[in-house]
């Protein structure tokens, strides 16, 4: 029975992850902190270790010699500027953990989650081959990203055996943040607004399929955009409208807007020390168009490109069976 490691292994991702590997026959070992909530990760039959990625000896106890493959999905995706300490610690240091602790352990294959924002805040079409802008961006999220991939080329000059998958905006089961949220909150009717940026979205279930496949026969090295379904944010809205039956406003948020509401919740927080439910580094993403090309992986890994409806009507299903939104 192949082995895999998952870093990450109690977030939305990983739990897609898990459960296909597990439905391939693979004995997962399922890394995750001391605090991560594991309502849904116990759900699956995994061997479960408490091992934090910002931990060097707990990630290295924890991953099994010659593991067959490690998937290394756990980050920070934080857009706000009061976490860089702790993003940049997790991004590129934790990365760099997996890595050492991979090559010491002599894994077969290291797959890298890394996000379609490594190229920064880029305008057009981006395909694998555009320059990035990440370390202009001003974005942490994009900065400790990029700064992860080059860990991983890195740790690739040292012989470890490495592809990087690089998701845009995920949608489907499992997923109570990021999109989830937007959902949940447009089907009780409560978005308070629609931002005037365009997106590529894809389905989670192409995502861990793309992740599955570049571990069997991607060649090292290789790195692929995981798009799919381009779209404004208005219509993403307006599909989850009509699939929960909610609401949700009928025109974008203007851009000057939102830019005030988001510095007015940044002082907000200089008080609270919490994270503001809106940011400057957010409204910078969430304001422009950000689509992606997925044409690689749809050649190399079989991607599937995933109508909108569908994706957002998986993620609509697994809430409404978890009791997180009302049935419609």
């Amino acid at each position: 029975m192949p082995t895999a490691y998952v870093t990450g292994a109690t977030g939305f991702l990983g739990l897609n992850l898990v459960e296909h590997l597990l439905a391939r026959g693979f004995r997962v070992v399922a890394a995750h902190r001391e605090s991560s909530d594991l309502r849904y990760l116990s759900r699956f039959d995994v061997e479960r270790v408490v091992a934090d990625v910002t931990d060097a000896d707990a990630v290295l106890a924890s991953m099994p010699e010659a593991v067959d493959l490690v998937f290394h999905v756990a980050g920070d995706t934080s857009l706000w500027r009061g976490d860089a300490e702790r993003q940049a610690r997790i991004n590129v240091d934790g990365t760099r953990n997996v890595v050492d602790a991979a090559l010491e352990r002599r894994a077969g294959r290291f797959v890298h989650t890394s996000t379609g924002s490594v190229y920064g805040l880029r305008r057009g079409r981006i395909t694998e081959e555009s320059p990035s802008l990440a370390l202009q961006s001003g974005v942490g999220y994009m900065r400790t990203k990029w700064l992860a991939e080059q860990v991983v080329r890195e740790g690739m000059a040292r012989g470890l055996d490495a592809v990087m998958l690089q998701p845009a905006a995920i949608v489907g089961p499992y997923d109570t943040r990021n999109w989830g949220r937007m959902i949940r909150l447009v089907a009780n009717k409560t978005l308070p607004g629609v931002p005037p940026g365009s997106q590529s979205f894809a389905h989670v279930r192409e995502v861990v399929k793309a992740h599955l496949v570049a571990a069997e026969r991607a060649a090292t090295g290789e790195r692929f955009l995981l798009a799919g379904t381009d779209a404004s944010y208005m219509e993403f809205v307006r599909v989850i409208v009509a699939e929960t039956g909610g609401r949700a406003p009928r025109f974008t948020t203007p851009l000057p807007v939102l830019r005030a509401l988001a510095r007015l919740a940044e002082l907000r927080s200089r008080f609270t020390h919490e994270a503001p439910d809106i940011t400057p580094e957010a409204v910078r993403l969430l304001g422009r168009d950000a689509v992606r090309d997925s044409s690689k992986a749809v050649r190399e890994l079989d991607y599937g490109v995933v109508p909108l409806e569908e994706m957002v009507r998986d993620a609509i299903s697994w809430l409404r069976a978890e009791g997180l939104i009302a049935s419609g």
